[in-house]
This record gives C-alpha cells, structure tokens and sequence, in this order.
C-alpha cells in the first residue's frame, strides 16, 4: 500500500519589520501554507539572441502573463479554465505565483529579465540549470528562478522543461532532481513550450511550467520509482509503475485506472487538469519545512 503523508498541527507564524515612517517595528502575518492562500514570487529570466521582443525566443509580455495565469488557473483549479476539475480528490492548492514586484536591488520590476545571450559569452554546460545561472540567477530564497531557453525549433516536442526539487525527509524526495553545494536551482521551460500557441505538439497549452513547478514544490511523477508499493507517496493518486503518456487512462496497478489528468505525468496538456489533495499536502509540507522554499512566503518580491 501507499504511504499517506500526515501533517501535523500547524501554528500561526509572525515577522517583525520596520514601519515606512520607522515608527518602529510592526506585526506582519505569514500566510500558513494548507490553512490560508500563499503566493510566491517567480523571475522569469527571458533568454534569447539578440530577437525583437515578441519574435522567436524573445517572448512577448502577453504570453508571458498568459503563462503565468495559466499556472495560476492550474494551482487554484479556477473554474472556467482548463485547470477546472469535479474530481473529488482534486484540490484548489492554495498556492499562487506572482511575478516579482523587484529586484534584487529593491528597484521596481515587472518580474521579467530579458537578457541577449548573444552579448554575453559562457561556458557550455548543457541544458541545465547550472548552464543558465550563468545569465542571471537571483537569490533562490526570496525568487522562484525561471529560464526560458532559446532552444533551437527542432528541439519542438522532445525538450520541455526540468527543475530542481528541494531536499526534506518526505519520503521519495531522493527522486527528485537535488541541488548539490554550488549548483543552482529553478526551473528551465524550452521558450517553445512556454505559454500557450498552436504548435504541432502536445505540450501546447503551459502546463510545462505547471509539471515543474511541482517538481519544485517537492511532487514527483505519479509512477515516482517505478513501484507499485512506493511510487508518489499520494494515496489519492492511483498507483502505477511506468510513465504516463498520451491522453488516455489505462489500468495500473492492481488493475485501478489511472488519473490521466494529473500533473504530474507526461500527459497531454490537453487532458491534464487535476493536482490531489495528497499531492497539495506534500507541496504544503515544503513551504513550512524546507528553509529555501519558506523563505520565499516572506520575500521582499512580493
């Protein structure tokens, strides 16, 4: 059988900070991930190569934005959208992603750094986020990291996306893609699958980010090692031993149908419409217990 992940009792929590007018200290309240709504702030570090901004991997603002709302819409299963579910294991997570108010200078921002990789030499290191830290990387407790990466077309499809996951004692978090000392951590998206448009493929909608923010947020994929006894640690997500493609459900194990929509596969962005409420108890379980995520509920971005 799967394990159920339990929480245990969660207590108010309070900042002290200085008044605009410093009057002195005042109370600030932090929002308690699982009982109230938290938002975290997300960089979006545009990478390109010299494009006018709205050709090629230069993004416009507006499908930036969209990308954004339709992580939104995901998280908070948003009637209306395709984030929408009646499951009745699926869950409003609570958690919503908000693009940074400033940089790392505290100087106004609109969350979006655009950066000319073509200006700016670099060592190859692969497609990693490592590699892309080298253009701009900002302090992971108070940012959400994104890369959109200036991926050549043909990589349309077969690159998607990856992210870093954080290291706590929830049980498979092992699988997850851990930092090591030095390396950097965020999310990579293929510019080509960032936002919504109309190419041939079926990772054309935005859940790309939506899969990797999970990762991010400690979640694995549905199957997690590969076993039916341990594989997501999510009992309300049916248990199966192999990734899950495509748009149609088939019997995993035990003969159970799969949950075809779920984040968490490989699924088309078509069909995915569900996180569980195991799979926003674990998330919940990171933003209060892993420092580099907690720290981000407090962000001077916000």
């Amino acid at each position: 059988m799967k394990c159920k992940l339990l929480l245990g009792a969660l207590l108010s929590i309070t900042v002290i900070c200085c008044s605009k007018n410093d009057a002195g200290p005042e109370p600030i309240d932090i929002p308690i991930p699982g009982q109230q709504l938290v938002q975290l702030p997300v960089v979006v570090h545009m990478i390109h190569n010299g494009e006018d901004i709205g050709q090629g991997p230069n993004l416009s603002k507006e499908r930036i934005l969209r990308q954004i709302e339709i992580l939104n819409e995901d998280f908070r299963k948003k009637k209306g959208t395709k984030g929408h579910n009646e499951h009745p294991d699926g869950a409003d997570t609570q958690i919503e992603f908000v693009l940074a108010k400033s940089n790392p200078e505290s100087e106004p921002f609109d969350g979006i750094n655009r950066i000319d990789a073509s200006k700016k030499q670099v060592d190859d290191l692969g497609y990693n986020q490592n590699h892309f830290a080298q253009y701009a990387y900002w302090d992971p407790e108070h940012y959400i990291n994104i890369w959109v990466a200036p991926l050549p077309l043909e990589t349309a499809c077969m690159v998607l996306g990856s992210s870093t996951g954080p290291k706590t004692e929830l049980p498979g978090s092992d699988l997850l893609l851990l930092p090591q000392p030095g390396d950097a951590e965020g999310i990579l998206v293929n510019w080509i699958h960032f936002g919504e448009s109309d190419i041939d493929c079926h990772a054309r909608f935005g859940r790309t980010l939506t899969h990797e923010m999970g990762h991010y947020l400690g979640l694995l994929h549905t199957w997690g090692g590969k076993d039916c006894v341990h594989n997501d640690y999510c009992n309300d997500t049916p248990a199966v031993d192999r990734p899950v493609f495509g748009p149609t459900a088939f019997k995993g194990c035990s003969g159970e149908t799969i949950m075809i929509g779920n984040y968490m596969n490989y699924s088309d962005d078509a069909v995915m419409n569900i996180f569980t409420n195991h799979q926003a108890e674990r998330m919940h379980y990171v933003l209060k217990n892993h420092s580099g995520r907690k720290s981000l509920l407090t962000s001077p971005a916000l």
